[in-house]
């Protein structure tokens, strides 16, 4: 699978389960069932697929996201804020939202209290003054063979994910 595959599949798999898909099984001999409650910015760059910097720049530009510190000063993140760095990543980068339109979007963003469960989003459509992308990944995988050749893997993972989960 390509870098971008596995972003995607790991993007999808943390809005859905709060996990991750990692390329040499990680997460099968790690599978405690425990779920950390704290990620170090270094974790949850790796999470994203964003630099550091670009984390510690989004604090000062986005309101809601404020990680709390622990004692030795380090920003600790919860799952929360890992969940709205992913919404704010899709809006920037693949919605192709500015800084300042993404910031108009997550006005009307509400977070679900701390259940575990996937935050819940505005739809786009019912957001004012949004006109979604036009090359959107359906379309970007149906005009690139090598990126379905990856979804379509992805899916059947998925699907065979799924079976062991039931």
């Amino acid at each position: 699978m390509t870098r971008d595959t596995v972003a995607i599949l790991n993007t999808f798999l943390y809005y859905c389960k709060g996990s991750t898909y990692t390329t040499n099984h990680e997460d099968e001999m790690k599978s405690t069932g425990i779920k950390k409650l704290y990620y170090s910015i270094s974790e949850v760059s790796k999470i994203t697929d964003l630099e550091q910097y670009v984390l510690r720049y989004w604090e000062s530009e986005f309101e809601q996201l404020k990680p709390a510190k622990n004692r030795a000063g380090n920003r600790i993140y919860t799952n929360k804020d890992i969940k709205l760095i992913l919404y704010i990543r899709q809006l920037l980068r693949e919605e192709r939202y500015t800084i300042e339109g993404a910031k108009q979007v997550l006005k009307s963003w509400t977070p679900e209290v701390e259940s575990g469960e996937q935050l819940q989003l505005l739809p786009a459509d019912a957001q004012p003054g949004h006109a979604p992308a036009e090359n959107t990944s359906a379309a970007a995988a149906g005009s690139d063979p090598r990126l379905r050749e990856d979804l379509i893997e992805m899916k059947s993972f998925l699907e065979e994910l799924l079976v062991k989960l039931s």
